[in-house]
């Protein structure tokens, strides 16, 4: 959309035009004419509208068709319908005032008083399909959705007093996630967290899972609610083109012109091509209710959890084997179903690749946290049974991850099992993952520590994705080298757990260092140069920002450094803080737990106090490793 203001006298500098946008489910632009003069002024402003319909990952990469896509209807002088040649995708036009057409062009006369403003209102719905939400005339364009939750949000929100750093960190981290979160009625209009701007501001399984399960300190409801839209729209059936499989959770969602999948996938196409979604799913049902969420939510979500199970045990085990296994069902699906899902994220120690069926580290790890997950879910329904039946599932399970990824000869974990069983022995960030959710033996915690904080891995800001000893070190790479802050911080939670304090506490502080470079904006990743090889972080050129579960690093380090575990259904709060040597004192006000019930949390020194506790829930302090295996 251009505008043109055409005087029909010259105004000289008189003139001022401004144009205000905000978007949610709908894009809502305000154009004002301003004259500083002293006389009034008779304008025509002009509106070239039209639509390209082009997917996101056109844009991106700048293959844009601009020819023939658009077919334009003008049922009024204040509406305009531009339809898509497939007659799946079109926009609605709604203008605030009349409008002379010709052509393309929306003609408007202003007439803009002394001293005064003339303002235009311009809402652009997009549609889909039979998206009759999305196509009503009635959606709302008072102030937009976004506009009118963002000081909601704000308000709500936890307040941070204490280290300067992570302060500001944690500010930018609330700031970033309110941006993100998407408004959609397809998702029944409850927010739920996009992965990035501005490339994947759409619902992802991973992704989503994990920056919301960081986000419980400042919003519990953003993990449930995303739980919720991922039960609604969990794998029924086989479809080797989406990759779906029953119980399988989605990988990412994308309505309107996509590449995503195989063509003739559809519009609208969820791609389910994801490992470790559907085993995150389950682990994170068993934290939202143990952060306190209501037991009927926890209820209708449970099938999901078992169906997701169900899932890693048919589908998810490509072999047979126990472990959880990826291999796409089509040409046109990702390669790597992990989290470093590039074509060559995974990879021997030499350099070569791995072939699938793979079984990743993290993803094993997952797969632990969800039994242990369903153990406790079946603990608050009262089925002693099934909390036996779960917890021994867990307990064989770790022992045979632990025989089986351990390299003895080099002192970590293999990032992988390759199609053929042998060990990808490549050295990685993914073992972090192993401490956080619990699967690594003691005994062999202490030699990932190690590896994490050593400068084969530790930057000095963050840990690489691959040690730079590796044959395929990167460091401007996307998976191969670069640093990404959440692995970091969920590295640093990791060291926490098993007791490696000072290793978390290197961790960080580099991270928050990186922070202040980026005015306390973490983006995606950054490259993965040492500190003493640059002064500062080198950016990767096409990394989001803001980026879910990046800006959502900052809340899991606040949860860290205080120890924060809540239990409400079993009535503890384990806190058991682990502050930076720099940091004296930090105050968390309005944590949010169950029922809408607020507490604050405050370390000063050796001085623990937690006020605002409901009755029946207790503060329980213990060391700083509150959750061993």
């Amino acid at each position: 959309m251009i505008g043109r203001v055409h005087p029909d006298e010259d105004p000289g500098r008189s003139l001022l035009v401004f144009r205000r946008r905000t978007i949610d489910a709908s894009l809502r632009e305000t154009v004002v004419l301003r004259n500083a003069g002293s006389q009034p002024l008779r304008c025509i402003l002009d509106l070239h509208v039209g639509a390209d319909f082009a997917g996101l990952f056109e844009v991106k990469e700048d293959r844009v068709e601009t020819d023939g896509r658009g077919r334009v209807e003008i049922p009024d002088d204040q509406r305009v319908v531009i339809s898509a040649g497939d007659g799946e995708h079109r926009c609605r036009l709604r203008f605030g005032q009349p409008c002379r057409f010709d052509g393309t062009t929306a003609r408007f006369t202003a007439e803009v008083p002394a001293k005064g403003d003339w303002a235009l209102d311009v809402v652009v719905i997009p549609c889909t399909g039979d998206d009759v939400a999305a196509d009503q005339e009635g959606l709302d364009t008072d102030e937009g959705i976004a506009a009118r939750t963002a000081e909601q949000w704000r308000a709500q929100a936890p307040v941070l007093i204490g280290d300067d750093r992570l302060v500001h960190s944690f500010d930018c981290s609330v700031a970033d996630l309110g941006a993100l979160r998407i408004f959609d009625p397809r998702y029944g209009g409850h927010p739920v967290l996009a992965a990035g701007a501005p490339w994947f501001m759409t619902l992802f399984g991973r992704d989503s899972l994990l920056a919301s399960w960081m986000a419980l300190i400042v919003d519990p409801t953003l993990a449930l609610h995303t739980l919720e839209v991922l039960a609604d729209l969990q794998g029924e059936k086989v479809d080797d083109r989406t990759e779906e499989e029953p119980g399988r959770i989605l990988h990412e969602v994308r309505f309107g012109r996509s590449s995503l999948v195989a063509p003739g996938a559809g519009a609208g196409t969820i791609y389910y091509g994801t490992a470790d979604a559907t085993p995150l799913f389950a682990a994170l049902v068993g934290e939202v209710a143990r952060w306190g969420a209501d037991h009927e939510a926890i209820a209708r979500l449970l099938p999901a959890v078992d169906r997701a199970l169900e899932w890693s045990e048919q589908w998810g085990d490509r072999d047979g084997d126990g472990y959880v296994e990826y291999q796409r069902t089509t040409e046109a699906g990702l390669h790597n179903q992990g989290w470093k899902d590039s074509w060559d994220g995974v990879s021997f120690a030499d350099g070569r690749l791995a072939e699938p069926p793979i079984a990743l580290c993290e993803v094993q790890a997952y797969v632990y946290a969800a039994f242990r997950a369903r153990a406790a879910l079946a603990a608050l329904f009262g089925d002693e049974a099934s909390v036996q039946r779960w917890l021994s599932r867990a307990d064989e399970f770790r022992r045979r991850f632990n025989e089986d990824f351990w390299l003895e000869d080099r002192g970590w974990y293999a990032v992988a099992l390759d199609r053929h069983k042998r060990p990808v022995d490549g050295l990685t960030s993914n073992m972090g993952h192993a401490l956080w959710c619990g699967i690594a033996d003691d005994e062999k915690a202490a030699a990932v520590a190690a590896r994490l904080t050593s400068g084969d891995l530790f930057t000095g800001w963050g840990v690489r994705t691959l040690a730079r000893s590796m044959a395929r070190y990167d460091p401007l790479s996307y998976h191969n080298g670069s640093v990404w802050p959440h692995d970091t911080v969920i590295a640093a939670a990791g060291l926490t757990r098993y007791g490696f304090i000072g290793d978390a506490h290197r961790l960080l502080d580099g991270l928050l260092d990186a922070a202040r470079h980026y005015d306390r904006h973490l983006p995606e990743l950054f490259s993965g140069l040492d500190r003493d090889e640059a002064p500062v972080p080198v950016d990767y050129p096409t990394s989001s920002a803001p980026q879910a579960w990046a800006a959502a690093a900052p809340l899991l380090a606040v949860r860290t450094l205080l120890g924060l575990e809540p239990d409400v259904p079993d009535g503890c709060l384990h806190v058991a803080p682990a502050l930076l040597p720099t940091m004296r004192r930090l105050r968390l006000e309005r944590l949010p737990l169950g029922d809408g019930t607020r507490i604050t949390v405050e370390v000063d020194g050796d001085d623990v106090s937690v006020t605002g506790l409901p009755d029946g829930l207790a503060v329980v302090g213990e060391s700083a490793a509150v959750r061993r295996p």
